[in-house]
């Protein structure tokens, strides 16, 4: 067994970690520090200092990590456009590495030897965790409670009952066993009667959005501006990343966009079914890629794009804190230059359609395109140009005959 004197759990309140607590100090004899990363879980912060301290910890830290989540993590990958198996917008693949690294920070002010997390052995958010830890502080000491030799549980039937044991107050219930785990980006639902992927997943579930056929019926507008690729203000106010985000999340959701239900092939090597509401982070990617149609260079916005997968995956495999995800947020940033102005949304049942644009230094010219008369283009160079690409065409047919 490893020696543990002081350890930094990540703590969100839940059945895993609030089990954990208990569980350290009976396991390891040792002093448990919570951190709760506030990345815009809402009320489900009331009361957790509280709780951790009753369950046993000797400090808890809660941390309004709000500004710093969607600023230097969020928004860079916006920048990318970066969705994961073309449907998922890494709610959680984004809080992972944020919560991680001030785990480390917290462990190294208070003079921790350890830090510990409750992810499952079967998941992401396990890589997520340690890959940050390991980046950031390579000597720490990691307990990875589902996968430590110590542990006496083996599923959350038996975490319940020894909560209840112990009086440790949780909202799962057997009845009731799926998780939930919500950020400012998004909420996602995984896991128990949802683990059915024929089961159409019940409305009473959803927290961030109401359904589509619910939604209003009158259509509403909205305007979202651009600075070098991030979203800075909406309907002409302008906020801060975490408030902007917050209400781009409400105009959405009341509209019903942004709900996934997808199958996702998991880092470790399953598939699983998560239902994840995104309804603000969907509007904004909707409205950053109209804007960078009239505002980026063919090629340029081809090379990002042809990126995006890559990124996407190295996001979600954990590898935030890595030299290619460095490197390539360096080229992304530098695409997004001069992608600054303003995209007009139409919001309606489920519904996100980019209805206008426009931007200071638009690449797109009415003279050029334009179906009328001209004196700009003169259609007869378009001839030369056809004739050498469809050289090697050519040469193709004749050597087949």
């Amino acid at each position: 067994m490893k020696t543990v004197k002081k350890v930094v759990l990540a703590y969100s309140g839940g059945l895993d970690s609030s089990v954990i607590v208990k569980w350290l100090i009976e396991t390891y004899g040792c002093e448990v520090i919570t951190l709760t990363g506030d990345v815009g879980q809402k009320e489900e912060l009331d009361g957790l200092e509280e709780k951790a301290l009753a369950t046993g910890a000797t400090k808890a830290y809660i941390e309004d990590l709000t500004e710093e989540f969607v600023g230097d993590f969020v928004f860079p990958a916006l920048r990318a456009n970066a969705v994961y198996e073309g449907t998922y917008l890494l709610g959680t693949s984004l809080a992972r590495p944020i919560v991680a690294k001030r785990q480390i920070e917290i462990a190294q002010k208070e003079g921790a030897d350890a830090v510990c997390h409750g992810a499952t052995g079967k998941g992401n958010d396990q890589v997520r965790f340690e890959m940050t830890y390991m980046a950031l502080d390579p000597k720490i000491k990691i307990i990875s409670a589902w996968k430590d030799e110590n542990w006496i549980f083996d599923s959350r039937e038996s975490m319940i009952d020894y909560a209840a044991k112990q009086g440790i107050p949780i909202e799962q219930t057997k009845d009731k066993p799926y998780s939930e785990d919500r950020n400012l980006l998004h909420i996602s639902h995984e896991g128990g009667i949802l683990e059915d992927t024929w089961r159409e997943p019940p409305e009473d579930m959803f927290v961030m959005s109401v359904s589509p056929e619910n939604a209003p019926d009158k259509v509403t507008y909205v305007e979202i501006d651009f600075e070098k690729g991030n979203p800075v203000a909406i309907d002409g106010k302008k906020m801060n990343p975490a408030e902007l985000l917050d209400h781009a999340n409400a105009l959405a959701g009341a509209n019903g966009v942004g709900r996934v239900d997808m199958v996702e092939n998991r880092f470790v090597g399953m598939k699983s079914r998560g239902i994840y509401e995104t309804p603000g982070g969907t509007a904004l990617w909707i409205a950053h890629r109209a804007m960078e149609t009239i505002t980026m260079d063919r090629e340029a916005m081809l090379l990002r794009d042809s990126l995006m997968p890559k990124y996407a995956q190295i996001i979600y495999n954990g590898f935030w804190y890595s030299p290619e995800r460095d490197m390539m947020q360096s080229l992304i940033d530098e695409s997004q230059k001069y992608v600054t102005g303003t995209v007009r949304l139409k919001l309606y049942k489920g519904n996100c359609i980019p209805v206008g644009v426009k931007a200071p230094r638009s690449l797109y010219s009415e003279d050029l395109a334009t179906f009328e008369s001209d004196e700009v283009y003169n259609q007869k160079d378009a001839t030369g140009f056809i004739r050498l690409n469809a050289l090697r065409l050519k040469m193709n047919a004749l050597l087949k005959k």
